[in-house]
């Protein structure tokens, strides 16, 4: 029995030594949860308006002075790549500030937040603005840690009509929805390859509309114009802070967030000459355009990602898009 004694006593130390710490902890205000694996809200509504709040007198004062620097740290993904490029033009073209400055208001927020595990966090801000028409203001947070600060990394317009139910909880909790996840006319974590592939080849998976079938017919309009040859890639954004975001409706599908890339090379003829680009492209372009202008822009959009074999014929409906010229070449 004595030999026994040892080994037993310590197993029993190493408990109560187990138990004192977690004691500790809570009674420091700490809550003990594995983050990894418990469903717990993404933020506070408070958290959500405050970070809202933040944002929006970021975003103005960066418009008002046409400086990058005063919101880059209110922002990320899609939405910081478009929002530098298009302050860093103004900077340049009017080096004192934003000559048409009006600040942006964001009026009668609704914020829909998921519970998930682990990191990062988001949530969803729905706001009325006093731009963009009678158009909602769609904008998902997010965060990396319990360090970081929430940044906006999307940020779209959808009419009213057009922002879905979400499936809540007892307490107003919504769904996150995988990216993976099953069920769906296409997975979260496929859609902007697919959308990428619908640009360029077309195809049923996206239902028609302004951001898909119009949307090619105008670059097909444009390709044929006389003297000048208008050439597209498009590719998808899936990774790090470009990762698409998607909240669980109320009928089984779901609303994502995705982000994408876009070139337009456009080549003239011999004897004739590119279209002058406007002063802002002209900004965000290096080298002297000669024979032919290459653009990039990213662009982020919202879809409406039925449940599979739902909606119509099942299809995916893009409800808003916002795009930016983030650089150019000439040459």
């Amino acid at each position: 029995m004595s030999r026994d004694r040892g080994p037993r006593r310590a197993r029993r130390l190493a408990r109560i030594a187990t138990a004192v710490t977690a004691l500790s902890v809570t009674a420091s205000g700490c809550v003990v949860v594995h983050g990894e694996r418990e469903l717990i809200p993404a933020a506070t509504r408070a958290e959500a308006a405050r970070a809202l709040t933040e944002f929006t007198a970021a975003y103005n004062a960066a418009d008002r002075a046409y400086d990058p620097a005063l919101d880059a740290e209110h922002t990320t993904g899609a939405l910081a790549a478009i929002d530098e490029a298009r302050l860093r033009a103004g900077r340049a073209n009017h080096p004192r500030g934003n000559p048409a400055y009006t600040p942006l208001a964001l009026t009668d927020a609704e914020f829909t937040i998921p519970k998930k595990p682990g990191w990062p966090r988001w949530f969803v801000a729905d706001a009325r603005g006093n731009k963009g028409g009678d158009r909602r203001w769609l904008l998902a947070f997010t965060r990396s840690g319990p360090d970081a600060r929430w940044q906006a990394a999307y940020l779209t317009l959808a009419a009213p009509d057009d922002v879905p139910d979400f499936r809540t909880d007892a307490d107003g909790w919504a769904e996150a929805v995988p990216a993976d996840a099953a069920g769906l006319a296409v997975a979260p974590g496929g859609l902007s390859k697919a959308y990428a592939d619908c640009l360029t080849r077309g195809g049923t998976v996206f239902a028609d509309g302004a951001y898909t079938s119009a949307f090619r017919q105008a670059r097909e309009r444009r390709a044929s114009r006389p003297g000048l040859v208008s050439q597209y890639i498009d590719e998808p954004l899936t990774g790090g802070d470009q990762t698409p975001l998607a909240l669980r409706t109320r009928d089984g599908g779901a609303l994502v967030f995705f982000a994408s890339r876009h070139y337009e090379k456009q080549t003239a003829a011999r004897g004739a000459s590119v279209p002058t680009p406007g002063d802002d492209v002209l900004a965000l372009t290096e080298g002297e355009i000669k024979q032919s202008l290459t653009m990039e822009f990213v662009s982020n959009e919202i879809a409406l990602d039925p449940a599979r074999g739902a909606g119509e014929a099942g299809r995916v409906s893009v409800l808003g898009r916002v795009q930016g010229m983030t650089s150019g070449k000439g040459e």
